[in-house]
This record gives structure tokens, C-alpha cells and sequence, in this order.
């Protein structure tokens, strides 16, 4: 569904990104981690197009999107959250949904979005402010007006990060929930390693811009260059349950 092509990117002497390569099959939850600095969030900015690499290709459904504008990627089917919140403050939470589904890919299933405000937890606070809401819930919003855009791949930065035990548990409950009722991909950041090995069948990781490895959880968590750069040498693959 997704393919990154030798991407780079480089800001002034700086090269965040460096010719990084990797694939997201349909309907795989693709997990994108590494440690901080490591060019995670670069590299989606690079796919959403709020970024235009210097160097590489960026591949969505079989058409290359990379000459594209945000916006003109929205509609063609990638969607994205924030690791900083980027909801319309101004507006309902209503509003936020409707506003995304207007720009629409393909809005043929009508009962998607209700069953995701429903699933999400938002059927009580539609008429309320964003800035009102829970912090998790906020981080609610945010998965549910990228699913209004009923996109082909959702892209998530660290959707987890604020939300305690008991929220962090729901979350995973729904995207698993979300890739059955909505058949698209999904790229995620988080640095919850136990949350993040549960939800994802394949793993990229980056270090200083670089693509370390790419496997399903059970290898990266064997890998001996991925525990060096950002497991921690005392990391063991029991870990996965615990970390």
C-alpha cells in the first residue's frame, strides 16, 4: 500500500533523514520506532507532504505522490495524527469530524463514522470544545477525524503518549477494531514498546535518520544493532510483555 523509496532529507548541513526504504503492506499495522532524534516524525511529514524531500520516492497504492501537496495527499488517501495535538480549538467537536469527511476519498460506508464516535467515545461530547476534552479523548478526536477521511493509510504519532494504563489498553483494543472495520494501513509511532509490539506485525527502525532494520517484532527484538542504538543491552524478548 505504502513505499518508501530512498528518501532523504536534509536541512542545511543536516541530513535528518538518510536514504531510508521501506514498505507498508494493506492492511498491516507497521510499527516506525527508534530513539528520539532518530527522524520518525520527519519521516512522516516527509509521506503526508507537509515535508518535500530532497532525494527519493514515496509510492501510495501505486501512484507516486511525492510531486503532491498535503492536502492533495489527504484526498488521495494518507491521513496522519500529531504528536502535538492539531485539533480546530475553535470548533465542535462535531465540526472537527465533518470538516475531514468533507475531503473524503470514498464516503460510501455512512455508518463508519458513527460506529467510530461511538467506539471512540465521543457520541457524549460532539457539541463540546476540543480544548474542553480529557487529554486522551483529545487523542481520540484526532484518530477519528483522520478516520473521516476513510483514508488508505493512517498514519498515528505516538497516540499513546499521556494516556494512562486503563486508556492506553483501549486504544489498542480499537485500531484493532479500526483495521477490521476499515480496511486500511497503519504507520505507528509510539515508544510504548509493549504497546507497540502487541498492535504491530512488522517493525522499521530508524536511528540518526538512518534505517537500522526492518522485521516482524520477534526479529527486531533479536536484532543486536536495534538493541544497542535503542533497546538497551539488557533488553531480552521476554520484555516485550513487560517493558
Amino acid at each position: 500500500m505504502l513505499e518508501v523509496r530512498g528518501i532523504s532529507k536534509t536541512f542545511g548541513g543536516v541530513r535528518a533523514v538518510d536514504d531510508v526504504s521501506f514498505t507498508v503492506a494493506r492492511g498491516e499495522i507497521h510499527g516506525l520506532i527508534g530513539p528520539n532524534g532518530a527522524g520518525k516524525t520527519t519521516m512522516l511529514n516527509l509521506i503526508s507532504g507537509l515535508l518535500t524531500p530532497s532525494a527519493g520516492r514515496i509510492v501510495l497504492d501505486g501512484a507516486e505522490v511525492q510531486g503532491m501537496s498535503a492536502d492533495r495527499r489527504a484526498r488521495a488517501g494518507i491521513a496522519r495524527t500529531f504528536q502535538n495535538l492539531r485539533l480546530f480549538r475553535n470548533l465542535s467537536v462535531r465540526r472537527n469530524i465533518e470538516l475531514a469527511e468533507i475531503h473524503a476519498r470514498d464516503s460510501a460506508d455512512k455508518d463508519l463514522l458513527d460506529d467510530a464516535i461511538d467506539r471512540f467515545g465521543l457520541r457524549p461530547v460532539l457539541d463540546e470544545a476540543p480544548g474542553s476534552l480529557p487529554y486522551g479523548q483529545m487523542r481520540r478526536l484526532e484518530i477519528v477525524r483522520a478516520l473521516a477521511l476513510r483514508p488508505k493509510v493512517m498514519m498515528l504519532d505516538e497516540p499513546a503518549a499521556g494516556m494512562n494504563h486503563d486508556e492506553t489498553d483501549a486504544l489498542f483494543e480499537n485500531l484493532s477494531w479500526l483495521r477490521q472495520r476499515h480496511p486500511c494501513s497503519i504507520v505507528l509511532i509510539e515508544h510504548d514498546l509493549k504497546f507497540i509490539m502487541s498492535a504491530c506485525e512488522r517493525l522499521t527502525v530508524m536511528n540518526m535518520g538512518r534505517l537500522l532494520a526492518t522485521g516482524h517484532p520477534a526479529e527486531i527484538t533479536r536484532n543486536q544493532e536495534v538493541i544497542k542504538a535503542y533497546l538497551g543491552q539488557g533488553h531480552s524478548p521476554q520484555q516485550e510483555t513487560t517493558t
